[in-house]
């Protein structure tokens, strides 16, 4: 039998943790249910003590989200540790993920004690968390920049205190394959109570390496890998989700390992990741990205057609890719949304369909045909609502080699409608400013991007930007066939964002 290694998806919690991929409650409880659906072992659903909102936002995955695990991050400190298991016991299968720094560095530098004190740190740590909960696990931070025969010894005793899974991270992106391989050798080797838990990886993507190096460590004997959804993460990112799923599933042959990930909600899970952060997926990218099945060459589109595996080493279909299908129209019913959006493996309730279909209804007048890409998008921006403190009235630009462009924008709030004007470097500029002006927000734009959500000339075009006021950072997104509408759309609803952000606060 195949060796089933474990898939810690810790999208929700180090993926969030990129700049500017920062998610709201809906779209965080959005996500955690697709996961679920995605099969994924364990959620990381967060770092409850960091924020009242991030306990929250744990706590209702914990309370709403059915299969997987449900896990938390905490340093080695009780109110961490407190904090946590309050947020993770709702959910019936729960675990507290603990860590703290082992290397030289780490010691030296950030935590200024010595390595025994830090080992007693790590022990009294899983002590306290096990006295809450069966399933706990302890991170080894910085562990490949650790001296192995300290890693070794924090490994064996935090096991003797009751760590479930121990896990090995590469928290730095620092190390390569034979390296990590040899250090996973040498604890099965060396830790004689190894075999009482998991051993784990989480690899960063500094160096380019982080799925090599995990699949490293899977050689080895590890049992479970922590990775995200399009590889995000800090700095670089983490180690790719589907890429690791699918190197132990197509290379079955080299690992003798399987997972339990249904690989046909790959796609989807990446579209929403990417929908709900703002950060596209490059065309290149293994197994999602746009061109990861396509053949421009002759000899190799002659090949395909002869035989796809003359070219192709995975089917599209097993990872959910298929054709764009023109579904429906202006004359479709209620009936015919719901039933498409089911075959597409969405569930809606009554009144979420209610807005869906007012959204479809009014895309259609405009498009005649509506692809699966457009319903999936209406559907996400219809059931992952950000409260609307303005809303956009109207919007006229003007623009043209010899005219100065401006545009002219009427937001609403709270029953209250204002206009104003402003020229800029273009039309989206303009609409920018024009709002800046009205809400007396002044953003800063770091990132602006638009692409096709389908093909064809009446194609919706989806906006996506980062903003940032001060040291407060947000993304806003939205999508229209009029792409300038779509830009400022998209700017309003990162204007809402920072707004919601400050009532909360």
């Amino acid at each position: 039998m195949p060796r089933k290694i474990v898939i810690f998806d810790t999208t929700l919690r180090d993926g969030e943790q990129s700049p500017g991929a920062s998610m709201n409650l809906s779209e965080k409880l959005a996500l955690a249910r697709q996961l679920a659906a995605l099969n994924v072992d364990v959620i990381e659903a967060g770092f409850p003590f960091s924020s009242p909102l991030d306990f929250e936002s744990v706590s209702t995955i914990a309370k709403e989200v059915e299969g997987p695990v449900i896990c938390g991050l905490a340093r080695t400190i009780e109110k961490d540790i407190d904090a946590c298991y309050e947020a993770v016991k709702h959910a019936p299968r729960h675990r507290i993920h603990t860590f703290v720094g082992t290397s030289p560095l780490h010691l030296e530098k950030k935590l200024r004690k010595s390595p025994s004190e830090v080992l007693d740190m790590a022990v009294a740590a899983v002590k306290f968390a096990r006295e809450r909960c069966d399933d706990v696990e302890f991170s080894a931070e910085d562990a490949m920049r650790t001296e192995l025969a300290y890693l070794r010894d924090v490994v064996e005793a935090v096991i003797e205190a009751g760590a479930t899974t121990v896990n090995i991270p590469d928290t730095v992106g620092y190390t390569v394959p034979w390296v990590m391989e040899e250090t996973i050798r040498y604890l099965f080797d060396n830790v004689p109570n190894i075999k009482q838990t998991v051993i784990s990886v989480h690899c960063h993507d500094d160096l380019g390496l982080s799925v090599a190096n995990s699949l490293a460590a899977v050689r080895a004997g590890a049992g479970q890998v922590e990775c995200t959804v399009n590889g995000i993460g800090e700095r670089a990112g983490n180690a790719s989700l589907e890429e690791i799923v699918m190197a132990l599933r197509t290379r079955a042959d080299v690992f003798g390992c399987t997972t339990g990930v249904q690989t046909t909600q790959i796609v989807k899970t990446s579209r929403m990741v990417s929908s709900f952060t703002g950060f596209p997926v490059q065309p290149n990218k293994a197994i999602v990205g746009a061109n990861a099945f396509r053949h421009e060459a002759g000899i190799h589109q002659h090949g395909v057609l002869m035989d796809r595996q003359t070219y192709e080493i995975m089917e599209p279909k097993d990872v959910g890719w298929s054709d764009s299908v023109l579904t429906l129209g202006p004359r479709s019913g209620k009936h015919g949304v719901r039933h498409r959006l089911e075959d597409l493996g969405y569930k809606v309730s009554d009144e979420q369909l209610e807005e869906i279909y007012k959204r479809f209804i009014e895309m259609a007048d405009r498009k005649k045909q509506i692809y699966d890409e457009d319903l999936e998008l209406i559907m996400r921006e219809a059931t992952a609502t950000v409260p609307q403190v303005w809303t956009l009235v109207s919007l006229q630009t003007t623009s043209g080699d010899s005219t100065m462009p401006t545009a002219t924008v009427k937001l609403q709030k709270e029953g209250e409608v204002l206009q104003d004007a402003a020229c800029g470097n273009g039309p989206v500029d303009a609409a920018f400013r024009a709002i800046d002006r009205i809400t007396g927000m002044t953003l800063v734009l770091e990132d602006y991007s638009l692409r096709s959500v389908t093909q064809g000339k009446d194609a919706v075009g989806e906006a996506t930007l980062h903003v940032r006021r001060g040291e407060d950072e947000t993304v806003g997104r939205a999508a229209d066939t009029d792409v300038v509408k779509a830009s400022a759309l998209a700017y309003l609803n990162a204007v809402n964002r920072l707004l919601v952000r400050d009532m909360q606060d």
